[in-house]
């Protein structure tokens, strides 16, 4: 068994322990919930905005941790296999921009 298929087994553990899952629509609105969470994040450490001095402290650790944790469990509730997805996204990539970027050049 792989990383993301131990991942995912953790993951229905935990989410089978404490309720079961919610439906699918409510999986991918907390997905965008924490994506958000992660954005705000990322603006309070690279952008402009500043935390307020009433907001306690996150780390982006914790928050791609959140986002990751949502997006097992929302592949799993809908019967994703990670693995294979991950797989086939990269195999998409490798064949379509092969030879697309050189070394150091990014899509930006």
């Amino acid at each position: 068994m792989d990383e993301l298929a131990r991942a995912q087994q953790k993951v229905d553990d935990y989410i089978q322990r404490n309720g079961g899952y919610w439906e699918p629509l409510s999986q991918i609105l907390r997905l965008v919930e924490e994506v958000g969470e992660l954005s705000r994040e990322f603006n309070h450490h690279y952008g402009a905005k500043r935390k307020k001095s009433t907001e306690g402290e996150k780390s982006l650790q914790d928050e791609f941790g959140d986002v990751l944790f949502v997006v097992i469990a929302t592949a799993n509730s809908v019967g994703v296999d990670l693995s294979a997805a991950l797989a086939g996204v990269i195999a998409k990539y490798e064949q379509r921009d092969q030879g697309r970027w050189t070394n150091g050049q990014t899509n930006s």
